[in-house]
């Protein structure tokens, strides 16, 4: 007789995409270096030294800027500053997102109505163009960036939200819980928000990357914190020297490449794996 034994869960996990798991791969590695800047750098990115505008070689791996100053390392605590800011702003978006689309989706009727009208307002705004009009009235600083773009990347969300919980709204263990007496509020807390949940993962990461290049459009035009310079700002200094230095503009151009690439096809392919099959009860 012959045993069966159960397969770890792992082995039962969805298989990922090919583009998916590259994604990962790609944000893995920007967010390693980021977080060993302090290890990995191999000088303090605002040291000054005589060594202007050296190409990359064995004691500068990135070559050196205007001031002398190790691009390898501006380039990974750049990193910091761009990821940091497209995280808090994604966060920002995803709770506002959820909150709208929760609400519009639920309660339905007026509330619904008023609610996606204001969505689509927000939707059709020039988000770039409306960023730039506030941050250059408000002032260039890391918070009014990160609100700024948070507070206009929340659109694609609240319709994902609402549209999941219009059909999770007709479910027969929603009217379940409703008739043992359960409050809406504990309705959408428990059971709602729950079965929502896997959706805000590819919209998260999507929203990461879409503030991550926002934040770099508002450092190249002029209007990013130049005491935390991100990667935008790098690119905007580099342009200077785009004939004569092509360092200053190719590396953080990849690093930047490669992280909203990243987020871009982990975004895509958690969309379509949905990795959570039926809804949770």
């Amino acid at each position: 007789m012959s045993l069966t034994l159960p397969r770890p869960a792992l082995w039962r996990l969805p298989s990922l995409p090919a583009s998916t798991v590259i994604g990962i791969a790609l944000v893995a590695f920007v967010v390693l270096g980021t977080l060993l800047a302090p290890l990995i750098a191999p000088a303090n990115p605002l040291a000054l030294s005589t060594d202007i505008l050296a190409p990359p070689d064995a004691a500068h791996p990135l070559g050196t800027d205007d001031l002398g100053r190790d691009l390898f390392s501006r380039v990974l605590y750049g990193g910091r500053v761009s990821l940091g800011i497209g995280l808090f702003s994604a966060l920002i978006g995803v709770t506002v997102g959820v909150g709208i689309g929760l609400a519009a989706g639920f309660f339905g009727g007026a509330i619904d109505e008023a609610l996606m009208r204001m969505t689509e307002v927000f939707q059709v705004l020039p988000k770039l163009l409306v960023a730039v009009v506030v941050v250059s009235l408000l002032g260039s600083s890391l918070l009014n960036e990160i609100l700024v773009i948070g507070l206009l990347s929340w659109t694609a969300t609240a319709r994902i939200i609402r549209t999941r919980v219009m059909v999770l709204r007709e479910e027969e263990f929603i009217a379940a819980a409703a008739m043992s007496g359960a409050s809406r509020t504990r309705i959408l807390l428990r059971h709602i928000l729950p079965n929502v949940a896997p959706y805000l993962m590819a919209s998260t990461t999507l929203q990461i990357a879409g503030a991550i290049m926002s934040e770099s459009f508002l450092s190249f035009l002029g209007l990013g914190d130049p005491t935390y310079p991100s990667w935008g700002f790098l690119l905007q200094q580099g342009q200077l020297y785009i004939d004569s230095a092509w360092w200053l503009t190719t590396f953080p151009g990849l690093a930047l490449a490669m992280t909203i690439v990243g987020f871009n096809l982990m975004g895509d392919g958690l969309g379509q794996s949905r990795a959570i099959g039926g809804a949770r009860r």
